[in-house]
């Protein structure tokens, strides 16, 4: 099943000589249910990409459907109601609340959606961390910052969940467990997963590879035969 038709999308920043097109007249489908890497180098659209289909930012012109709904249309108030039922987000940055355990930060997420304190303590049970839920960021690494945030987004049963750099400031190792993490979630719970990065290697571990150029689709991989993290070099 498609869970996004995108249809000539287009963003633009900025007006006249200083207007930059960080998405030019995308074309694409993304299937439900599958993990999929977005590749692309340093402003080739790939952030912008994924605040379109998250509904963290308006398109210039062009549609974005959502299981056959436009969401591009959304008002502020539709986009925010959109994002808190629907999309998990991981971000490069763990944007984790010092103040909170990691428990507290991840009720943070099941109280917007109003499921329980269980429910917090399953998604950290989920990502192996469930004997830290009583600790303080600066009581964590970095890896397990990461794998707070995830449990975070997860918390409240998203649809989507779309992942920026996730592993952008980890060591390998620690990298290598947070794509675990995250690759097993879409296989336990069907989840699907989008997420960005610039690495090859990472990206062999994706169903579908979406390539960006310039803001531009340049390629669209289906990988018959995705690599599990522990296989993955970069």
């Amino acid at each position: 099943m498609t869970l996004y038709k995108i249809k000539s999308l287009t963003k633009k920043y900025g007006k006249n000589t200083a207007e930059v097109v960080a998405l030019d007249a995308i074309d694409l489908e993304i299937p439900e249910g599958k993990f999929i890497v977005i590749l692309g180098e340093s402003g080739s659209g790939k952030t912008t990409l994924l605040n379109m289909i998250g509904c963290m930012d308006k398109p210039t012109e062009g549609k974005i459907l959502f299981m056959d709904e436009d969401i591009s249309v959304y008002s502020r108030r539709q986009m925010t109601e959109f994002r808190r039922k629907t999309i998990g987000f991981v971000f490069q940055s763990y944007n984790l609340l010092p103040d909170l355990t990691a428990l507290e930060n991840v009720e943070l997420a099941t109280e917007m959606v109003g499921l329980s304190r269980l429910d917090a303590f399953k998604a950290l049970r989920d990502i192996g961390l469930e004997d830290r839920a009583g600790h303080f960021p600066s009581e964590l690494s970095g890896g397990e910052q990461q794998r707070v945030s995830i449990a975070r987004a997860i918390a409240k049963q998203p649809k989507v969940l779309l992942c920026d750099e996730p592993t952008g400031a980890l060591d390998f190792k620690t990298g290598i467990m947070v794509l675990e993490v995250l690759k097993r979630i879409h296989e336990e719970q069907g989840t699907t997963v989008i997420l960005i990065t610039h690495s090859r290697e990472i990206a062999r571990i994706a169903d579908m590879i979406i390539r960006l150029r310039s803001g531009k689709v340049i390629g669209i991989e289906h990988n018959e035969r995705p690599l599990m993290p522990g296989e993955v070099e970069w």
